[in-house]
């Protein structure tokens, strides 16, 4: 289960997680052991969310319509959004109804080799994944915590894979240990307890990237440091003085919408005027080449207006 935004990674993770989910469940079959058929399905749901991510992406290259002028790029957060449901009811909540079974009806796991074996080499491959994951993750999170990258990130795909990744190293760890006190103690009980905890665990990742992906539909601003740049990018100083107020949208990952109300000189021409915003939108697009669409409207700075409390409701400072 893992994977960058890149489509190779994520085919890569694919192609990998399959072959662990064969591994395990021909583990169960031979083992009969909880653990092992929740990890089964929890590598089944992985590789679901990674077909769900190259689906999202796909569809999120579509050219804008007239129904939808602004494109596709949000396509990406709603599969994003997607894998955090399958994550939750596919592997989460099987896991937690398989374990309550196991619990309340233990037997002891047979070959014991089988489930062993096959999660010390899923360990070993998720261990690869969520280096691979970190990687491409390191390219684009710069001095920023890990945890303030899941949360400023504006490509889904990266937090959605380092959060899967980190919950199946877990889960495998989680199942280790309930398959290996289940065979020292001959009390199958553990192997139930076991197979809870990977089943709560998958809940709280799922309920993390739910909120998180959330944040995204509903639409956020673009990041600091672009705001920034954007401004600086928008003043000329001659014909463009200020900003009397802006906004940002990202439409998607990689395509941002900024709308400004800039302040020019009250006897600017109307030639003038245009000739400022045309350079002005080259400036911003040169600084920040995700802003895509532009709006900039003219006007004369008024302090006073500028000033009021309701400006963010509206009042643009005319």
């Amino acid at each position: 289960m893992s994977a960058s935004g890149g489509t190779k990674a994520i085919v890569a993770a694919l192609a990998a997680n399959l072959a662990i989910a064969v591994a395990k469940f021909v583990a169960f079959l031979f083992s009969g052991s909880s653990s092992m058929l929740a990890e089964s399905v929890h590598s089944v749901a992985d590789s679901g969310n990674q077909g769900l991510l190259l689906l999202g992406g796909k569809k999120a290259q579509r050219e804008a319509t007239p129904q939808h002028p602004f494109g596709y790029g949000r396509e990406r957060y709603i599969y994003a959004f997607l894998v955090s449901i399958v994550l939750f009811t596919v592997g989460g909540m099987f896991a937690i109804y398989e374990g309550y079974e196991k619990i309340h009806d233990p037997h002891e796991i047979e070959a014991w080799y089988w489930p062993v074996g096959v999660l010390v080499f899923a360990v070993v491959a998720e261990g690869f994944s969520f280096r691979t994951a970190i990687k491409e993750s390191n390219e684009s999170r710069g001095s920023q915590s890990w945890k303030q990258f899941v949360k400023s990130a504006k490509a889904p795909e990266l937090p959605v894979v380092l959060l899967e990744d980190l919950g199946a190293l877990v889960g495998l760890v989680l199942a280790l240990v309930g398959v290996g006190l289940a065979l020292l103690t001959g009390n199958g009980v553990w192997d139930g307890i076991g197979t809870l905890c990977i089943g709560v665990l998958l809940i709280v990742i799922a309920v993390v990237l739910a909120l998180e992906t959330k944040s995204l539909l509903l639409g956020e601003a673009a990041g600091t440091a672009e705001v920034e740049k954007i401004k600086a990018a928008l003043v000329d100083g001659d014909t463009v003085t200020g900003v009397i107020h802006m906004r940002t949208l990202h439409l998607g990952p990689e395509e941002l919408l900024v709308a400004a109300k800039i302040a020019v000189q009250h006897d600017d021409t109307a030639t003038e005027v245009a000739n400022a915003i045309n350079a002005a939108e080259a400036r911003i697009r040169a600084s920040v080449p995700i802003a895509r669409v532009i709006y900039l409207e003219p006007d004369i700075y008024n302090p006073e207006a500028a000033s009021r409390p309701d400006l963010s409701k509206g009042d643009d400072g005319r």
